[in-house]
């Protein structure tokens, strides 16, 4: 099968799950007017919304740790302040637009090869970085999902009745990991190149740092809930995980429709649809969209001041 074929079957794909989802959405929402998603929105106090912009801070704090820990696996070092400056905008972008290998690895390119970093060791940072993304919702997942299993609703279509397969596979996948780090010394050679697994001690951190990731991302929006939702966060986290990890895999930008869905479809009987709607609403301005436009102002900013020093160098 071409690229080219396996692109557009790609968007078919999620075109259809995009359109599903709006109609899912709307079949909740079908009782409520626009109004009431506003009121719902102006409802959420401001101690929640500045809770919500810190915990977000936070977790963008954290994901610096993957570029950190990818550098000391490539055993090469370069300033904290360029990693965590080349990390917030490629994490901003790509969590907000999607296609992470194409928004956040474009970027990674642009500024590490500024800094003399080889185009092999790049590539090997943007493969460790989207591998440890996804250590930390295993983990986290399958810890909740095998405890506290949810049961998962019957319009997703799913072979299980319950999450807590999932959990199962998922902590498999993370004691093969570990295992293999400490197991596996001989090098992959993956066309003339060579990549070996991490130590033990850096795929730990990956899990650890990962995992920390995943449960500010969900606390963000577990602040901006309505107060009568009666949800602890740990069982809104393995709701919050699931969601997420269908739209991940529907590589809509940032899970867009599955996610709202996911979370209506478990929640909407708890608290109104309109208001569930509008939190998450909040959550995506305050924790996709705040940072990307600072992303977008520091990207401007970079490339103005890049230009200035070559116009002087010249």
């Amino acid at each position: 099968m071409s690229k080219k074929l396996q692109l557009k079957i790609s968007s078919l794909f999620g075109l259809l799950l995009l359109m599903l989802s709006v109609w899912a959405i709307a079949n909740e929402l079908r009782e409520y007017h626009y109004d009431d998603i506003l009121r719902a929105i102006a409802a959420i106090p401001k101690k929640s919304l500045i809770w919500a912009t810190g915990l977000t801070a936070l977790g963008y704090l954290v994901m610096m740790g993957y570029d950190i820990l990818g550098f000391a696996y490539i055993h090469r070092s370069l300033h904290w302040s360029k990693i965590a400056w080349t990390n917030f905008i490629s994490s901003s972008f790509s969590n907000t637009i999607g296609f992470a290998l194409l928004t956040g690895s474009a970027i990674r390119y642009r500024f590490y090869s500024r800094w003399q970093i080889s185009r092999i060791a790049i590539a090997q940072i943007i493969a460790f970085v989207n591998f440890t993304f996804w250590l930390g919702m295993f983990a986290v997942a399958g810890v909740l999902f095998l405890i506290h299993p949810l049961v998962i609703p019957p319009q997703l279509h799913l072979p299980f009745t319950n999450v807590r397969p999932i959990g199962v596979i998922f902590l498999s996948l993370i004691g093969v990991y570990l295992i293999s780090s400490l197991t596996i010394k001989q090098p992959f050679i993956i066309r003339t190149h060579e990549f070996c697994l991490p130590s033990f001690q850096i795929a730990l951190m990956q899990i650890i740092v990962s995992s920390f990731d995943w449960m500010f991302a969900a606390a963000v929006l577990y602040s901006l809930l309505p107060n009568n939702t009666n949800l602890s966060y740990l069982d809104f986290l393995g709701i919050y995980l699931l969601a997420m990890f269908a739209g991940i895999v529907s590589n809509l930008p940032g899970g867009l429709g599955i996610f709202e869905t996911v979370i209506l479809l478990i929640i909407a009987a708890k608290v109104s649809a309109a208001a569930i709607l509008g939190s998450m609403l909040a959550y995506r301005g305050i924790y996709y969209f705040l940072p990307l436009l600072l992303a977008t102002g520091l990207l401007i900013f970079d490339q103005i001041r890049y230009k200035a020093l070559n116009v002087i160098k010249r």
